[in-house]
Formats: structure tokens, sequence, C-alpha cells
């Protein structure tokens, strides 16, 4: 399979996918232009992968998620916090009411980005820098979290956020705001906190992490990287389930490539991440409003 990947230094991307002898197409270039750049490449008729969010709007998302009917290709969207070990396996064991039935949780997300512009990383790229999408670094680090939460918790009814503004950032700069405060609303009662603090590092151990509580005990994840997730029950036993760290980008490129063998469906569609993208402009939209703002509209994005 010839899989040729459009890099956001790539400018001539329409004059790429008039070629016969690409099999795949994978996108990689900043969120303001995933959808743009998406819906130029599925007129190609290939398979693609693309990367998350799937649209820098609200009207570019709900256009995103109907590109695989309107031109019959598959597109996953690359969301590897969907395919992780540890959320297939806190999934699970919410799942089937392992600490029985769940009352609330409790996520923290911290980085450092100011100290991370300064490296060779993830942070570096004059687009994160200078977001042209709203929210700048909290939609581009953060989808990620509510895509793990919804993946394990299912739909949002709604959320009811607050945002602490950046100290003297000028309107352009990676984010709008320091903190981020949202309390969620899942459709299935389960209530929810989520927090991302963009300036500075947690520097206590245990961290915070993901706690959730049930009424038989609670989980407890401290990062995905920590490779062990804990469960504490309230008979005073406790489990530890090992996982292998950072295995959703094998995973999501096993789906991928089973999905357009026939062998399997597709698990990562715009569909499916259009509910990610809304409850990031929802959690913005209250911020602003001050108020809470609704989510889902039906299940549709439970599972």
């Amino acid at each position: 399979m010839w899989v040729w990947r459009l890099k956001s230094s790539i400018i001539h991307h329409r004059d790429i996918i008039k070629r016969t002898d690409i099999d795949v197409f994978d996108i990689m270039v900043p969120i303001e232009l995933n959808f743009q750049v998406t819906e130029d490449v599925a007129k190609a008729g290939k398979p693609i992968i693309c990367e998350k969010p799937l649209a820098p709007t609200r009207q570019e998302a709900e256009a995103a998620r109907e590109l695989p009917k309107r031109y019959n290709i598959p597109i996953m969207i690359a969301e590897n916090y969907r395919y992780n070990e540890e959320n297939n396996i806190i999934r699970d064991l919410i799942r089937t009411q392992d600490i029985g039935e769940v009352y609330y949780f409790i996520e923290n997300r911290v980085a450092n980005f100011p100290d991370e512009m300064l490296k060779d990383d993830f942070a570096a790229r004059e687009w994160r820098q200078h977001p042209e999408f709203p929210g700048g670094i909290f939609m581009d680090y953060c989808v990620h979290d509510i895509a793990g939460l919804r993946h394990i918790f299912g739909a949002i009814d709604s959320v009811h956020a607050f945002g602490r503004k950046q100290r003297d950032m000028e309107e352009d700069e990676f984010s709008p705001y320091s903190v981020i405060q949202a309390n969620m609303q899942f459709k299935s009662g389960v209530l929810g906190q989520f927090s991302f603090f963009d300036e500075g590092m947690e520097m206590q151990r245990p961290l915070i992490g993901l706690r959730i509580f049930g009424t038989k005990g609670e989980v407890y994840l401290e990062e995905r990287s920590c490779g062990t997730i804990n469960i504490a029950y309230n008979d005073g036993t406790s489990r530890q389930i090992p996982y292998t760290p950072g295995r959703g980008y094998y995973n999501e490129l096993a789906n991928f490539y089973n999905a357009v063998m026939g062998q399997e469906p597709l698990y990562t569609t715009p569909e499916m991440e259009y509910g990610d993208a809304i409850t990031i402009f929802a959690i913005l939209d209250s911020i602003k409003r001050k108020s809470p703002v609704a989510v889902d509209r039906e299940l549709a994005f439970a599972r």
C-alpha cells in the first residue's frame, strides 16, 4: 500500500491527489487547514487518515462528518486516545460496573507550554504558538482528553466551564486561557470535572490524574504513560492492571489497514470525532456566556 503524507510544508496538494499511484492519503496539516485539505483530498476517492480535531469551527466540523458518505470513502481521524490500552481497559471496567455505579470523576491535565515552546518538540511549531483556530492549545491538547472521556463515559448532555485569562498575552498567542475548568454532565448521569493548566507543572507525586468514583470503589490512572491502572475497592482490597503505554498509535493504524482491507469496521470516523470537537466548542462557548451549554442532542456519539 502506497501512502502519501500531506504535511503542512506541501503546498500543491491538489496536484498530488491527481496521481494514480497513491493508495492512501495521510493528512498532517495545521488544525485550521484540516477540513479544507481533507475535503479536497476526498475528491480523489482514496482512503484518508486525518489528524484531530477534524475541523477548526463547528460549521466545518458538521461538514467534515459528511465527507465519508458524500465521497463514499473511509476516513479515519487519528485519535490515538480512543485506541490506547488504558482507556479501553477503563472503559470495560465502567461498562461491567467493576467499581459499581459511577458517581463522578475528576481529571487534571497540566502542560508547561511556554517552556515546551523552547524545545524541538510538539509546542515548537509556529502555528501552535500563534493559532488560527479557537481555544489555541486547549483545543490542540485537550481534544485528546475529551475523546478519552467520551470513549469511557459516552455522550455529554451539557458543560459549564470557566476560564482564567492568560497574563499579558496578545490575542493571537497560544491560548486565551491559562486555566480552564469544565464541569460535565453525561447523558448516563455521570458527573465530572476536567481541569487544564497550560503554563505550569504539577510538582507533587502521585499526580491528580484521572480518578473515577463508584459505589464499590475507585479507578485511578496517574498519567497515560505510567503503565498501571489502580483499582481500590470499598472493602479494603485493591488490584493493579498493567498496560502498554502509547499503544494507541499502533492500534489505530492496524484498524485503518484492516478497515481498508474490509476485515473490520473503522472505529474513529468523522462522525465519532464530531462529538469531541463540539465538546471543545461548547466549553469555549460556556466560558464566554458564563452559563451551561448543551453538547450532544442524542446518544449518537455514546460509543
